[in-house]
């Protein structure tokens, strides 16, 4: 199951050094506009602290964690819904991820260009919230006129679907987002299929100096946004990040602690994209190998069998399943078995985070 995040913005506002930090890819990150003529991707470890901890315990050949992939796109630039800049190529470019990671500068350097002459992080937002809400705006009017030629016939099914996209087109038109909207499962439905940019999950990103990890007024009138939109916020340095990232992996939790901080901003945005698909991790852990599972939550037991096997969700019988701390606190699976912490789950049941499973199945 692949989960895609794509990191858009303004230009410079440090979405490729991000991005270079999170993959280690080198990707350009240049002092100019449009450098990043292709998106760049990159598959990166989602840190959990369990799968290592598991692995201690069973001493398997292979250690194996769950990952998400991050796609840096061109930066954004007021008119590009209209072809300017870079224009619907890379707007194109965000319809094909699954959330959007909107990174923010905030912080002020006058030897880093600011496409609209001043940093002012709200503008910025509203900038890119815009040609996104524009985009979408054209497609819905699209899909309108296909749909109402369709529901002449009378059809209901088509009439609601027509309502719903209407109702899209009206709200977006007004500046209200689509949140409400998505909340009607047959709204969600409509929806879906167009891809709209506006229906992303988004995760911002407030790129800050060094000396403003603990947020400056910037970042506060951006946190207050967020809290409107029901989005979510993670405050990092790029820069801090990229610097952090060439360490040697040994020396990075004392890099940390100079800094005061007890992770890397990279790995709570990692996190953050993560739960902003509404994902989850399971396990499964043998002598072979220790490996973590990504499911959406809510899944049931066959669903993440089929994560690991589509036969293993088409026989599936059941899951002898130990939740993660019992797991921890009895030494492994044969422990957790004498305790009587290992249940035997069917068809019905639905995922905890951190889950170790194993799956019997018949085919």
């Amino acid at each position: 199951m692949g989960f895609r995040c794509g990191i858009v913005g303004l230009p410079n506002v440090g979405k490729s050094t991000l991005f270079n930090a999170l993959t280690r890819a080198g990707a350009q990150a240049e002092n100019y506009p449009f450098c990043t003529i292709d998106p760049n991707v990159g598959i990166v470890e989602v840190p959990d602290p369990r799968l290592r901890k598991i692995a201690a315990l069973i001493n398997p050949k292979s250690v194996i964690p769950t990952a998400i992939e991050f796609v840096d796109i061109a930066g954004l630039v007021a008119g590009a819904s209209k072809g300017e800049g870079l224009g619907n190529r890379f707007l194109a470019h965000i319809r094909e991820v699954d959330a959007i990671i909107h990174v923010v500068r905030a912080f002020s350097d006058g030897d880093i260009t600011h496409v609209a002459g001043k940093v002012e992080p709200l503008a910025d937002v509203a900038t890119i919230e815009t040609e996104l809400a524009l985009a979408d705006l054209e497609t819905l009017e699209r899909a309108i006129e296909r749909t109402a030629k369709a529901a002449k016939t009378g059809d209901k099914k088509i009439l609601r679907e027509l309502e719903c996209l209407r109702s899209a087109h009206g709200a977006l038109g007004d500046e209200q987002g689509l949140q409400a909207l998505l909340e009607d499962i047959d709204a969600a439905a409509t929806l879906k299929p167009l891809c709209l940019l506006s229906a992303k999950p988004v995760l911002y990103v407030a790129n800050v100096s060094e000396q403003d990890l603990e947020d400056n007024d910037q970042v506060a009138q951006l946190r207050a946004h967020v809290l409107q939109t029901q989005a979510q916020l993670v405050v990092v340095s790029a820069a801090i990040e990229q610097e952090i990232s060439e360490i040697d992996p040994e020396d990075r939790n004392s890099f940390l602690e100079d800094l005061g901080l007890e992770e890397s901003g990279l790995d709570r945005v990692i996190r953050a994209g993560y739960a902003l698909l509404g994902l989850q991790t399971f396990f499964t852990a043998g002598p072979k190998e220790v490996r973590a599972w990504t499911v959406r939550t809510g899944a049931t037991a066959p669903q993440a069998a089929g994560e690991i096997h589509t036969d293993f969700e088409r026989g599936f019988i059941r899951a002898e399943t130990v939740a993660y701390d019992d797991f921890i606190t009895h030494a492994g699976e044969q422990g957790a078995r004498e305790a009587g912490r290992l249940r035997l789950e069917g068809k019905d049941y639905m995922l905890s985070d951190g889950d170790i499973m194993h799956f019997r199945f018949n085919v």
